[in-house]
């Protein structure tokens, strides 16, 4: 053994009595492939500790047969493998990727507001950080902040809470997800209509459930048919999931048409509604935000989901909240404690700020509203100018979802056949510079999504590209 060392040069640990806890770490039928080492029970015995410690690697990936090994197993979760990644990330990440290469890419894909966070919000996030608000909060959130969610959905919505019904998440995304969760069973179906935000149905799969996609038309806004969502409810239909105003649409819900809804759902015992409000205050007049919760007979049976990172502009701070019957709201709780525990203690008092702003936000989220407002109304212009572009006029959040179909088919040199939403923006980003999301990401291939939480100047440049980029299409169109 002395032979295999250098001592003037490796550290050694000396092991007497103590061979054998060193021999407990390694599963019997590999010591004896451990040649180097000398065991004589009771003397002292040098070890070249790195050579040991390889050993224990080496010992723990071995097979139990000497000099054998095995592969690892590298399989997944079904629930994962039946989940579908998100294309908006994904096409989110792959412009950012191109950005820092140094190609001009405009970015159009996420929804995040362009605008930094009012600076009263960030004053209070710093000040949290400063007086040494940095520790756990309760799981379900502060008191401070469920109470002031409570005030804000009775004096904006007109739906009574109590702290308890209230749990803040990390986000209005993981709201939804502990929802489904929570109340879904293996079997059970999530109604979700058509175009929808790309989460819902991979949530309804991470629980076991089925998602039952109804789908919309761009005639009629993109809003539900009740006849439709009448004839799809089974015995198995555990929840209803609702947008409005929509992502990826902009629709906006009239009253009358959720009182309709309301009616049929309150028909079915089993049938919940997940209402995700998150857009309700980037809302265009003469449109108005109705929360589902409101309507009559509809508090016990909706999960009323809100955040602060759309309207307030926090993306970043990571914050959103839900808000229900008891029973259903400690659920959601349970879960959160499992998954994450509470949220973060600087960003709860940065929205108890945002709270205070004022009925809807105050004048900080009503300059951002003018200034989407004006970028929808210019996008509206402008693609109601080229031809072959259908368009729904979104009421509300910061989207326009154009139906592209027209160009399918068509064949470009250099690029091939666009087929289908993936495959033109896919060109677009290629031969236009312009990073889109397809309709298929959200259950309609016949368009894709443009988000304009982007300036006007940065707009007006995306329309010029587009257009340019469009041109050998319309032209292959002509052959």
């Amino acid at each position: 053994m002395a032979n295999t060392l250098n001592s003037a040069t490796i550290s050694r640990t000396q092991f007497g009595d103590q061979c054998p806890s060193f021999h407990s770490v390694i599963p019997p039928p590999t010591r004896r492939s451990l040649p180097f080492i000398t065991v004589h029970k009771g003397k002292r015995v040098e070890l070249n500790r790195r050579r040991a410690l390889v050993a224990v690697v080496k010992a723990k990936s071995s097979s139990f047969e000497d000099s054998e090994s095995f592969g690892v197993d590298i399989s997944l979760s079904p629930r994962v493998n039946a989940v579908k990644p998100s294309k908006t990330v994904a096409i989110s990440d792959q412009a950012t990727a191109l950005v820092e290469a140094g190609v001009p890419v405009i970015r159009l894909a996420a929804g995040e507001p362009d605008f930094d966070t009012p600076a009263v919000i960030a004053e209070a996030g710093i000040n949290a950080i400063r007086e040494g608000y940095t520790r756990y909060t309760p799981n379900a959130g502060t008191f401070e902040l469920r109470s002031a969610i409570c005030h804000k959905l009775k004096e904006e919505n007109g739906i009574t809470y109590t702290p308890d019904q209230i749990v803040v998440s990390n986000g209005a995304k993981q709201s939804i997800a502990q929802a489904v969760l929570g109340v879904c069973s293996p079997g059970d179906e999530v109604i979700i209509p058509a175009p929808f935000w790309v989460s819902y149905p991979e949530m309804a799969r991470l629980a076991d459930a089925t998602p039952v996609i109804l789908p919309t038309s761009i005639s009629d806004n993109f809003l539900l048919d009740p006849k439709l969502l009448e004839s799809k409810i089974t015995e198995k239909s555990r929840v209803l999931i609702l947008c409005s105003p929509s992502n990826p649409t902009g629709s906006v819900y009239p009253t009358k048409l959720l009182e309709k809804i309301a009616q049929i759902v309150a028909k079915h015992p089993r049938l919940l509604v997940i209402s995700d409000e998150i857009y309700e205050h980037i809302i265009y007049a003469p449109a108005t935000h109705t929360s589902f919760a409101s309507l009559p007979g509809m508090w016990d049976r909706t999960l009323t989901v809100n955040g602060f990172s759309k309207a307030f502009a926090m993306t970043g701070w990571r914050l959103g909240y839900i808000a229900g019957p008891k029973h259903f709201i400690a659920a959601c709780g349970k879960l959160q404690s499992q998954f994450t525990s509470g949220a973060s203690s600087i960003s709860q008092k940065a929205a108890v700020a945002a709270l205070g702003l004022g009925y809807a936000g105050g004048e900080a989220v009503s300059t951002m509203v003018k200034a989407f407002r004006e970028r929808r109304d210019f996008l509206v212009r402008s693609f109601r100018e080229m031809d072959g572009v259908k368009i729904s006029e979104p009421q509300g959040a910061f989207y326009l979802f154009l139906d592209f179909s027209s160009y399918y088919g068509r064949e470009v040199d250099g690029f091939g056949k666009i087929e289908n939403s993936e495959s033109l923006c896919r060109y677009l980003l290629d031969k236009g510079q312009v990073a889109l999301v397809p309709g298929s990401a959200f259950g309609d291939d016949t368009c894709i999504r443009i988000s304009y939480a982007a300036s006007l100047t940065t707009l007006q440049a995306a329309v010029e590209r587009i257009k340019k980029a469009l041109t050998p299409l319309i032209s292959a169109a002509l052959v």
